[in-house]
């Protein structure tokens, strides 16, 4: 009969549990050892122990599973390289450590190999989806020969390797396939050790099943390719040769990105946008004359903060935060005050959706002061968000805010009426007299003012075309909780209710979601969990209904 685990190894619960993550994994392999389990088992049963007292992840259990160091599993990766021919890769023990960490996960082409090495799938490895090449890892493939008996307690050899050599490498390079704009994919493919190959490739493979319509989950993979792009721009813009005409054709570019934000779904437009925010990236990697880097940082800062707006409305505020932090040290380095103030005035809307209104207050407030008094995008819109900010502050309670909300909502309009043309067009980098009326009624609409809200809104509306499928639906939203503040529940959720069912799969993102919940969680406050908001809720739990026409304004 087998012996009982010992105590001091599995009960979490024990008072004093061994002082050091190795010690308690080394007991465990052991003792797996001495029963028969193979490497996959005893990671388990590490994981098993060891996630609870020491967070271990899945990925560092199977490298304690077989008892080796970080340097022997990169020299492993290192050498089924050089067996196929490949460029030595740039994966390190800092990187490997960070992937066991989880503070980064590793791209296709490296899980590919960890796999290889440790004779699992991603799954093993707490990573959800199959392996790029198509093949499993926990059993040699037909026709490739083991040398010698399989020692599950030695370091893992050549011997692992299960990655179908060109035959792989031609399925990768399908997958991948070629960047459908003007940037094209790299000749020498995913192995090159360009940094941001591992990324381009996840993002790229995204934009294809998009474009051919296929339905893409924003899970950890994509989440991880989009912040690993901008934390190597982080890295780059403190080290930065490029033409005048090339620069040209680039914000050329980012220009087309404004145009093309109301009406792209976010995450094809997101795709498009870091794909090239990577290319900037690589030609910030050497310095340029002083007159060419800052037009290339300008470029990085409007790349980097539109994809942190993009990333408000798919609803991930912590990545979104983060390409604003990548914008203000690109905007930084060109001293220009209207940049800086555009970044600050787009980071002041992660506050007013999903934080704390006193904060976006602050960033907009900040964004008036570093714009001036020269007439400017962010110049007009500081002051709206700023009167948006201050009705929520009402909405909450704070009523000696509203003339301040007013006071700053006839700012905004003052300053809009002296843009140029050109500022009044763009969506994204400028500021539309669409925006303007939105924004103005969704004030009104927390200020409890709901006349002026519904005129306002309804205004918007007609301004708005019917391919800005986001802000449409966030306005009737706004018209929704009138109906609630006015006293009409049942109406409210019926108009919130054919706004959700309206709104393509693309644009149905967490932003609009996550409205419609506050809404339905205002109603049960008001008026308990009534039929009309477990009805709504059903709606926003099921998926979308195609076909629903919303009734004009």
């Amino acid at each position: 009969m087998t012996d009982p685990p010992s105590a001091e190894v599995t009960d979490p619960r024990k008072k004093d549990p061994p002082r050091k993550e190795a010690d308690t994994a080394r007991r465990i392999r052991a003792r797996g050892l001495a029963q028969g389990l193979a490497p996959p088992d005893i990671a388990r049963e590490i994981h098993d122990q060891c996630a609870p007292i020491f967070g271990t992840s899945q990925i560092k259990a199977q490298r304690l599973a077989h008892g080796i160091a970080l340097s022997d599993v990169v020299a492993q990766v290192r050498a089924l390289y050089e067996l196929e021919g490949k460029p030595r890769p740039k994966l390190g023990e800092t990187l490997l450590s960070a992937y066991e960490s989880g503070y980064k996960r590793p791209g296709p082409e490296y899980l590919h190999y960890l796999c290889g090495v440790y004779r699992v799938e991603p799954a093993d490895l707490g990573l959800q989806g199959p392996c790029v090449c198509g093949n499993r890892h926990d059993r040699p493939r037909a026709g490739v020969q083991e040398s010698g008996p399989r020692e599950p307690d030695s370091v893992i050899g050549p011997r692992t390797v299960v990655t179908g050599g060109s035959e792989w490498a031609a399925k990768f390079e399908r997958t991948s396939g070629p960047r459908l704009s003007r940037v094209h994919y790299r000749a020498e493919g995913p192995a090159s050790g360009t940094d941001g190959d591992e990324e381009d490739i996840v993002l790229r493979r995204t934009l294809l099943q998009l474009l051919a319509g296929a339905g893409v989950v924003l899970d950890g993979q994509i989440l991880g390719a989009v912040d690993g792009i901008r934390r190597r721009m982080d890295d780059t813009l403190v080290n930065a040769s490029v033409s005048p005409t090339m620069l040209d054709q680039w914000e050329e570019t980012v220009q087309g990105y404004g145009q093309q934000y109301m009406s792209t779904p976010p995450l094809r437009l997101l795709c498009d946008v870091l794909l090239d925010f990577s290319e900037v990236r690589r030609m910030c990697e050497q310095r340029q004359p002083i007159e060419l880097q800052e037009r290339l940082c300008r470029i990085a800062a409007k790349l980097s903060g539109l994809s942190g707006v993009i990333m408000i409305d798919l609803g991930d505020h912590r990545l979104s935060r983060s390409f604003f932090r990548t914008a203000r040290t690109a905007a930084d380095e060109t001293g220009d005050r209207a940049l800086r103030a555009w970044v600050s005035v787009r980071e002041s809307l992660v506050p007013m959706y999903y934080g704390d209104p006193r904060e976006a207050l602050h960033l907009a407030r900040r964004a008036q002061d570093l714009a001036g008094r020269v007439p400017s995008v962010a110049g007009a819109m500081a002051p709206i968000v700023e009167a948006r900010a201050l009705g929520m502050l009402v909405k909450r309670g704070r009523n000696e805010a509203t003339p301040s909300a007013k006071r700053a909502i006839a700012r905004g309009q003052v300053v809009f009426s002296q843009l140029g043309k050109d500022q009044v067009k763009d969506t994204a980098f400028g500021y539309t007299e669409r925006q303007l009326a939105f924004h103005t009624g969704d004030t009104y609409t927390n200020l409890g003012d709901h006349g002026n809200a519904e005129e306002t809104l309804r205004k918007a509306l007609t301004l708005y075309p019917a391919t800005e499928e986001l802000d449409r639906t966030l306005i009737w939203l706004d018209r929704a909780s009138c109906r609630l503040q006015e006293g009409e529940p049942e109406e409210a959720l019926r108009t919130a209710k054919e706004t959700i069912l309206a709104v393509s799969a693309a644009h149905r993102t967490d932003i609009v979601i996550h409205r419609a919940r506050q809404l339905a969680s205002a109603v049960v406050a008001q008026y308990g969990d009534i039929r009309a908001a477990r009805e709504f809720r059903d709606a926003l739990a099921g998926p979308a209904t195609a076909g629903i026409t919303r009734k004009q304004a």
